[in-house]
């Protein structure tokens, strides 16, 4: 069983001649110490540094008795847990779980490891629920049922935001409400973090459970709404590569990298920015998909054919994105405003960089008749109902460039088809 006792260390002499007083904790042989706000003297101690002074002596007592209480209540718990875990018991046991406090140590931690995406989301769901609750101390207990019906009628209405710039001036924002899948993502995220936070505080094996309550079991998350479809047809594909634009533009920059992306079965932006001549490997193109090479034992990694019609995008591209814009949301915003400006120049629906990968799926499977799980490969997503089937069947990225050219062949069947009727088009008065 872990003792708990109150003492000074020798070696912990402030300058001033002080002691902090601290409370050891032994277990199985281990020693940790928790500081405490007392102080005391030289003159308070004896000369083996035995705490003399009554008066702290008094004050420490009521902590070592409540921690010695609390281990009792942990009875045999206590002999399946390390020295730390019994000092993390003891120090957070009382305390109040501010969820916004957390959240934000999360994403710092997120943040250092990279995981960019997953921080911005949770970054989202801290500053709103901030602004819900107009404080930014809010405890996890106050999650609940209830607050999320509220929270999501607060969602779905029409917000008036105080934001601060930079030189700290204060100004106002106009929020609009959340769509059905937009409210399913923010609260789907918020449930993620919470999770974490019970992941984090919850310890169901040795039954230390400080957060005891899940809001989301009577709390239903609302259904995702089938995604509509964003895929452009042939005629728009001819619109897109014919699209003449200022050299060095944003359009210009959309309009090639929506290209490249149809071509290289459908990769995503953020891909293509951490890119460099070395992802190109005996006239391959290999990378790990940043989007899900943390969670998959494979790394996400692909490798495809670098088709004729790629060559010079990559060639004018590869590794120059980055140089030219310092984060990959820099770069997706200067897609979006690329994109909406052909889109309305060539009268298009609000076409996205993200249309491209929908695009290339509709053709292989509809157009090419691939089947779904050769177009899911090329696509590089991996079904979780054959996890297990995918051990033993080794990588074929053949399969890969066979889904690739046959939707390659399509493009430029069609693009070349386009340009001769319009040469007949243009013939035809000539000859009447």
């Amino acid at each position: 069983m872990a003792t708990v006792k109150g003492l000074i260390l020798k070696h912990h002499k402030k300058t001033d001649g002080s002691y902090n007083v601290k409370i050891r904790i032994s277990h199985n042989r281990i020693s940790r110490y928790i500081d405490t706000p007392f102080f005391v003297s030289s003159k308070q101690v004896t000369k083996k540094l035995e705490i003399k002074d009554n008066i702290t002596l008094a004050q420490t007592e009521p902590i070592v008795s409540r921690y010695r209480q609390l281990i009792g209540e942990l009875s045999y718990k206590a002999d399946w847990m390390t020295c730390d875990q019994i000092v993390k018991y003891l120090t957070t046991a009382n305390e109040k779980i501010d969820f916004i406090s957390f959240g934000e140590q999360h994403i710092e931690e997120l943040i250092t490891a990279g995981k960019t995406g997953s921080a911005t989301n949770f970054r989202s769901i801290i500053n709103s629920l901030v602004d819900f609750f107009g404080k930014r101390v809010v405890y996890i207990t106050e999650i609940n049922a209830n607050m999320l019906r509220s929270y999501e009628k607060y969602l779905r209405s029409e917000r008036k935001l105080i934001r601060q710039s930079h030189n700290k001036k204060r100004f106002t924002i106009t929020s609009p409400p959340l769509s059905d899948s937009g409210l399913h993502n923010h609260i789907r995220d918020l449930r993620g973090l919470f999770n974490v936070a019970r992941n984090f505080y919850n310890d169901e094996d040795l039954g230390l459970i400080r957060i005891p309550h899940y809001p989301f079991k009577k709390y239903k998350l609302i259904k995702v709404p089938e995604t509509a479809k964003r895929n452009i047809d042939l005629d728009q594909f001819v619109a897109i590569k014919e699209y003449s634009c200022e050299p060095g533009s944003r359009a210009e920059l959309a309009r090639d990298l929506f290209l490249l992306s149809l071509y290289m079965c459908g990769t995503n932006s953020v891909d293509f920015y951490h890119m460099d001549k070395r992802n190109i490997v005996n006239g391959r193109l290999e990378y790990n998909r940043a989007k899900t090479k943390g969670k998959r034992q494979d790394q996400a990694f692909i490798s495809m054919n670098i088709v004729d019609e790629a060559k010079p995008l990559l060639e004018k591209y590869l590794g120059v994105i980055n140089k030219r814009f310092s984060t990959k949301n820099g770069l997706s915003s200067a897609l979006s405003h690329g994109m909406r400006k052909i889109s309305n120049d060539q009268n298009l629906p609000n076409v996205t960089y993200y249309w491209a990968r929908h695009t290339f799926a509709t053709i292989a499977r509809n157009t090419c008749r691939k089947t779904k799980d050769d177009v899911a490969m090329a696509l590089n997503h991996i079904d979780e109902g054959r996890k297990t089937t995918d051990i033993y069947i080794a990588k074929d990225w053949k399969i890969v460039d066979e889904v690739q050219n046959a939707v390659i062949r399509v493009l430029f069947d069609y693009l070349q088809k386009s340009k001769q009727e319009n040469r007949e088009e243009v013939a035809e008065p000539g000859r009447a």
